[in-house]
């Protein structure tokens, strides 16, 4: 059921949000027809298309409460009575629409909503994940974002936010944290902050497809071809990073015939008309270099012929953009490999006193790379079980293990 609800409750939530007019009554109505899935999946079976189910059923939930408003006095009455209209004019069985989730992105991003709440409420209602998950992906505190969310959604409800793409002429306002959002999404897929799975296929899948759909629908904007080019070269490893029996399999060994080409050469398409536009923002500036950091991955013939003095001197261009502290995380492993472990240890261990890091199991993995390599192996095996402790994916947990069974 978990894997169902990671799979179908954003695309529920986003058709009957449409549908209804209102982001909470959608929310309350998916999570209601979780419940009866609970309760009759066990006996009757999974349905052949459990996202149609859920979207059926939830569609059903909110009808049935707007029934029962639509007998309220005035305009509560004429808001419900718009609403069944609209609900009774769907088809008997309603599937997922795509582009709703588009819809919900751009809503979510609304100027009138704190910024720091917009990727927040897009990763809870479009990707379906659940407040700890933003925290940790994030990097920020649990019962923050727990709040913020809550805050955004009765914005959204008391100010009458519209559902919808916004025209063109508002387009720009909102594209920075749309793209951040899709960003997020995407990275959320590539490598999950918690769970069984490293690899969350249909996030990655969505990422990709909503940084399309914005370079169809904003043709020449830098930022979202720079980012469409960024996914799309990190996105062609996927293939590779985990073997047949859904092991990691760490950049030095993927087999590079695994990756996709076709996705490299469409990513280095885009990236270098992103980079032909006489000015970027920072913002865009920061998946432009990023892109060109995976672009020197994806054209090194090898683990032993990667260009990593280019790498680093992509990510110091980058810091000056975005000095995030993953930023500066990335950047001291691509120094490990350029200049050496030793000259690494020290950026990494400047970083463990940044609470944004805290909890996160990525710092500590990679002092224990670098301690690993230094040959230092008590150093090594006390970072390993930091990283544990941190709770990564059942795959990076089992990585781990084998490390640490090795040194």
């Amino acid at each position: 059921m978990a894997e169902v609800f990671r799979h179908e409750a954003g695309p529920a939530v986003a058709t009957v949000a449409r549908l209804t007019g209102d982001i909470g009554r959608a929310e309350d109505a998916v999570q209601e027809a979780f419940a009866v899935a609970l309760r009759r999946w066990p006996t009757q079976g999974v349905p052949d298309r459990p996202g149609a189910w859920i979207t059926t059923t939830a569609r059903n939930r909110a009808l049935d409460v707007l029934r029962r408003e639509a007998t309220r006095p005035r305009r509560e009455e004429a808001a419900a009575r718009d609403a069944v209209t609209s609900l009774e004019a769907t088809p008997p069985i309603l599937h997922p629409v795509v582009d709703d989730q588009l819809r919900l992105v751009f809503t979510c991003c609304h100027p009138a909503l704190p910024r720091d709440a917009h990727v927040e409420l897009t990763l809870r209602l479009v990707c379906g994940l659940r407040v700890p998950e933003i925290a940790r992906a994030l990097l920020r505190g649990e019962e923050a974002v727990g709040k913020r969310i809550q805050r955004a959604k009765a914005k959204i409800r008391d100010a009458a936010i519209p559902l919808r793409v916004p025209p063109p002429e508002l387009l720009t306002e909102r594209l920075p944290s749309v793209l951040a959002c899709t960003y997020l999404t995407f990275t959320e897929g590539y490598a999950a902050t918690a769970g069984d799975d490293l690899i969350r296929h249909e996030l990655c899948d969505e990422g990709v497809r909503l940084a399309r759909l914005l370079v169809d629908l904003l043709p020449g904007r830098p930022g979202a071809e720079a980012l469409l080019a960024l996914l799309l070269l990190q996105d062609a490893r996927r293939p590779a990073r985990l073997d047949a029996a859904g092991e990691v399999v760490v950049l030095a060994d993927q087999d590079r015939s695994a990756w996709d080409r076709g996705r490299i050469d469409e990513g280095m398409r885009w990236m270098e008309r992103a980079a032909d536009h006489p000015e970027l923002s920072a913002g865009d500036a920061a998946y432009l270099f990023q892109a060109a950091v995976a672009a020197e991955h994806s054209s090194a013939p090898t683990w032993e012929a990667t260009d990593w003095p280019a790498i680093v001197g992509h990510y110091d261009r980058l810091a000056e953009v975005s000095p995030s502290p993953a930023v500066r995380l990335n950047r001291a492993v691509a120094v490990s490999y350029a200049d050496g472990p030793a000259v690494a240890l020290p950026l990494l261990d400047a970083l463990a006193d940044d609470a944004r890091l805290a909890r996160s199991h990525r710092l500590a993995l990679a002092r224990a790379d670098v301690h690993r390599r230094l040959g230092a192996a008590a150093e090594a095996r006390a970072a390993y079980r930091e990283a544990l402790a941190l709770g990564p994916t059942a795959p990076e947990a089992r990585l781990i293990r084998r490390h640490l069974a090795d040194l």
